[in-house]
């Protein structure tokens, strides 16, 4: 089992990021506790050093398995449904933009809530259309330049586009690109799925990125989620991508991290020795 944990390149309001502040040494926290690679959010991939970023987590003897986008709609309010053109636009384009880094890494680009919601004044219906619209756009340049697009099924409460697996696996048939597959984040799937592992077992063959979290977005341990089923069910399926921890830090980032990892690890353990 590969695991990754997620951290911010910038300052950012989202809480479920473990890190955030000082690069560097973040890094080098992440790679003593014994993970494999570090997920990165990045607002915008113009404003980092991608050279510097990359030569920092390879010396860490780190993979970057995918980078997140999320910072654009909850730092500059960017998304596919926005009833402004320009915005729509900007939001395609700073998808595309990440790209290039992407290549380099080798990671897949995650699309959340960078997606969009019904804004006031816009039926669902229209803003479906943009969403489908701009994805299949930014899917059509991730074909070309050989990238993968994850997109994350997000739970009602946070907007009411692409909440379940089985509406992902709908849109991305209708998408119709091999380079879109899914994110699958355990807290969200908590709220949207009659069962976690049913709907892993569904999404078989379309899973790009798995995120980890407890029922209450705290570190796996700290809620009442069944990990060693929800791993099982995963690794089922051949996955062979990384489980990455994107969850809430409570009062210490590292500590959490660390127990969630070892957490992780044990519910793993738990699976092999059983086979």
């Amino acid at each position: 089992m590969k695991i990754s944990v997620c951290l911010s390149t910038s300052p950012a309001k989202f809480d479920a990021v473990p890190f955030k502040g000082d690069f560097v040494e973040n890094i080098t926290a992440i790679s003593s506790m014994g993970f494999d690679g570090v997920e990165l959010a990045i607002r915008d991939p113009k404003l980092i050093d991608q050279e510097s970023v990359l030569q920092t987590i390879k010396a860490a003897n780190l993979e970057i398995p995918a980078i997140g986008t999320g910072q654009a709609w909850g730092e500059e309010g960017l998304s596919f449904t926005d009833p402004d053109p320009s915005v729509r636009r900007q939001a395609v384009e700073r998808v595309i933009a990440h790209f290039e880094f992407a290549k380099k890494a080798k990671a897949v680009v995650i699309i959340g809530l960078l997606r969009g919601i019904v804004q006031p004044n816009v039926s669902t219906d229209k803003a479906q259309e943009w969403m489908y619209s701009n994805f299949s756009r930014c899917c059509d340049a991730a074909e070309k330049e050989g990238v993968q697009i994850a997109f994350e099924p997000i739970n009602r409460y946070e907007t009411s586009l692409l909440n379940s697996v089985a509406e992902g696996l709908g849109f991305i048939d209708k998408v119709g690109s091999p380079s879109l597959g899914m994110l699958l984040d355990t807290f969200h799937m908590n709220i949207e799925e009659p069962s976690i592992e049913a709907s892993i077992h569904a999404a078989k063959g379309r899973i790009f990125h798995f995120h980890y979290a407890d029922s209450n977005r705290l570190y796996p341990g700290a809620g009442h989620l069944d990990f060693e089923s929800i791993l099982r069910a995963l690794y089922a399926t051949g996955y062979e991508r990384y489980v990455s921890a994107e969850h809430m830090s409570g009062v210490n980032a590292k500590e959490s991290t660390r127990l969630g990892l070892e957490h992780m690890k044990r519910m793993y353990n738990e699976i092999s020795f059983q086979e």
